[in-house]
């Protein structure tokens, strides 16, 4: 007999106003189009104007409910389509004490037509946190002790991004933060105007010496141009460098990684053990950086022991959401052992709190871990005023 078998998913287009758009003001050249996107000239990304997230609401026959939140900031209509007409109507009936096997059975519904990453995999990363969250809501035990125990009581946060104009007002606000109690700060490369050697030294300027410092090169560079502008970056103490080249090109993140002597930080945009696998076994990284949204519970402690085996660090992404796949992250990432920091998007995080009950919080270069069973974040009634489509 299932533990509680599950009754009803529903999804969730949510979208919440922004004063500032993602990484910080808009450029020459950039502007909000027709559908509410941006594109960055600076790494030719489109991100939304408003913070876009897609929530995943799965009810079980006792009337007990796990929440999921996957990524969804561009076409989230994609993702809720996914949910609503495959995947949802597959696991009614299915026991939520069942994850694991649940999420292999998912993934394996489409492999054979390509759908191996992107959107479906998205998709089943939503539905993948609400059954864990069900489970643990059911069981009345929270997500870190099922996924293996609870090994960090808070986890150390670094600063991710300085969404500000100018050089000096990033550099004051990497300073203000660096205040508060925050060891680690990252800058986007995307947003050096001045230049990312100009930019990575008034930083450490700013900031002195004993603060991490870390860059985010948004896949702009080749191999050979992403080495030679970390080995400038290197003299300023520089503690990773992200994303140097496109994300497909695996020779470049093998030769950047063997060519500097800065620990390479890639991963945000993989889905699953089997994207990670080659760059492990081709030594590509130091530090990889799996994003909760995109991968769900399963695949994120899959990669994150498979990062254990090879010796690499665990220092997981934040994206844009309202906080549910940040607090499955959270606890996740409390039950992996090689795990120095995980990665605070201030400008999303703050903002979006209000929009989860818990006691989830980030102060003083630390995140409070939720308490309570499952992820023990519950969407609060105010986010459904910001439903959309």
């Amino acid at each position: 007999m299932p533990l509680d078998a599950i009754t009803k998913v529903e999804t969730f287009i949510v979208s919440i106003p922004r004063d500032m758009p993602y990484l910080g003001p808009l450029r020459e050249g950039e502007r909000i189009n027709e559908r509410g996107y941006l594109i960055r000239k600076g790494n030719r990304s489109i991100y939304p104007a408003t913070d876009m997230s897609v929530l995943v609401k799965i009810t079980a026959e006792s009337g007990a409910v796990g929440w999921g939140e996957t990524y969804g900031i561009v076409a989230p209509n994609a993702v809720k389509s996914i949910i609503d007409d495959v995947l949802g109507p597959v696991i009614i009936g299915r026991d939520p004490g069942d994850p694991v096997v649940i999420h292999e059975d998912l993934y394996d519904l489409m492999r054979v037509r390509g759908f191996f990453g992107g959107y479906y995999v998205d998709s089943l990363a939503g539905v993948d946190i609400a059954i864990w969250d069900l489970l643990g809501r059911i069981t009345n035990r929270s997500l870190a002790s099922l996924v293996g125990g609870q090994r960090h009581a808070s986890l150390p946060a670094y600063v991710s991004g300085l969404p500000k104009a100018t050089l000096q007002e990033r550099c004051d606000l990497a300073v203000e933060w660096v205040g508060k109690g925050y060891k680690a700060v990252k800058f986007a490369a995307a947003m050096s105007d001045d230049g990312i050697v100009k930019e990575m030294a008034a930083l450490r300027e700013a900031v002195g010496p004993g603060i991490h410092l870390m860059v985010d090169l948004h896949w702009k560079f080749t191999a050979p141009e992403a080495i030679r502008i970390i080995r400038k970056l290197e003299p300023y103490d520089l503690y990773f460098a992200e994303a140097p080249c496109e994300p497909e090109d695996i020779d470049g993140q093998a030769a950047v990684a063997a060519g500097i002597g800065t620990p390479l930080a890639l991963g945000e945009e993989w889905r699953t053990v089997f994207e990670y696998r080659p760059r492990f076994q081709r030594q590509c990284m130091g530090v990889i950086q799996p994003e909760m949204g995109h991968t769900g519970v399963t695949e994120f402690m899959g990669i994150g022991r498979m990062a254990h085996a090879f010796h690499v660090d665990t220092i997981p992404h934040a994206s844009i959401g309202i906080g549910v796949f940040m607090a499955a992250s959270l606890h996740a990432t409390a039950a992996l052992k090689r795990v120095p920091y995980h990665e605070y998007q201030h400008s999303i995080f703050d903002k979006n709190l209000r929009y989860v009950t818990g006691d989830m919080d980030c102060k003083a270069g630390f995140y409070t871990i939720p308490s309570g069973a499952g992820h023990g974040v519950v969407p609060h009634d105010s986010v459904f005023n910001h439903v959309v489509g």
